[in-house]
């Protein structure tokens, strides 16, 4: 909390850092507490305990009272009964486990005995509640291989929205604001988040749904070839357009791709790459399209059309 606060001095700052590097068990420590607040901005919302009218603030008491001793022991007991309560309430999880994959694909088997294939640049939270698993996918694609459990249904938290099963086969892919899932066995509940919607999609094997910040219904359709060529490490464009494509090139990248205008969107690519070689995939598109490449004020690569000869 005084890390967070806008009065925490460099002194404080420097205690800090000196703490976290004297043990390696209170950098495991602090990364938990960091994951509990990952989580649980996907707690179900309660209602806001009535105030009787009062001002706020009022009623809140100062930062610097909240760090007196008596106040830290009060805060201490508190959050063990809150802990204890939470759990048997559903509110919080009991274990909270994170993953991440940089630069190569990863594979991890969760506490609930489910398995889990991570894409480059992926990054998810676990957390186990009494009666749900929950997994919030902060960015990136990952495949999952869910442990069959009708008491606790699994449900992935991507972007605004989320997959529901009880146990199944399929991927979810998040980039910028939109998110696709797509199933490869069993069946799945799709609902976005937009406006409170209780709108759901269904999807049976083979099929996809597409949902992002505007969509109250996802959009359910056949699912894109290669949509899973990623866990062989490939990245198969089949005749897309460019305006398609290169949202599935740009997670590859450190600095996205962007096109001149519409009319190079429309230009169509096709082939199969390797995802760890994205990068060589853009600088040889000249070669193979009416194409030419560019980079923008802020160091982005551009693509321009260029009549063809």
């Amino acid at each position: 909390m005084r890390l967070q606060a806008d009065d925490c001095t460099d002194e404080e700052r420097a205690t800090f850092e000196h703490w976290l590097k004297s043990d390696p068990a209170h950098a495991r420590e602090y990364q938990a507490m960091l994951d509990i607040w990952q989580v649980s901005e996907h707690l179900p919302r309660r209602a806001t305990p009535d105030t009787g009218g009062a001002p706020p603030a009022s009623r809140m008491p100062s930062r610097r009272r909240l760090f007196r001793p008596a106040a830290a022991v009060a805060a201490v007991l508190f959050l063990s009964l809150g802990i204890a309560l939470g759990w048997r309430q559903g509110w919080l999880p009991n274990d909270i486990q994170h993953y991440h994959a940089a630069e190569q694909t990863r594979e991890a088997v969760l506490p609930d005995g489910s398995r889990i294939q991570l894409n480059l640049g992926t990054t998810l939270w676990f957390g186990n509640f009494r009666d749900r698993r929950s997994v919030v996918l902060s960015e990136g694609e990952a495949f999952f291989e869910v442990q069959h459990d009708s008491r606790q249904p699994f449900v992935v938290y991507a972007g605004k929205g989320s997959v529901t099963v009880t146990g199944t086969r399929f991927n979810v892919w998040k980039y910028d604001n939109q998110v696709v899932v797509t199933l490869l066995e069993g069946s799945v509940k799709v609902r976005s988040d937009i406006e409170e919607s209780d709108q759901v999609a269904h999807l049976s094997p083979g099929m996809q749904a597409r949902y992002d910040t505007r969509s109250a219904l996802p959009r359910v359709s056949a699912a894109r070839a290669g949509s899973l060529a990623w866990r062989e490490g490939k990245l198969v464009l089949d005749d897309l357009m460019l305006s398609e494509a290169l949202p599935l090139i740009n997670r590859y990248l450190d600095k996205p791709v962007l096109l001149a205008d519409r009319a190079t969107g429309n230009i169509r690519v096709g082939g199969i790459y390797d995802i760890h070689n994205v990068g060589q995939l853009v600088r040889t598109l000249p070669r193979v399209l009416p194409v030419y490449l560019s980079r923008n004020a802020d160091g982005n690569t551009v693509i321009n059309s260029r009549e063809q000869l």
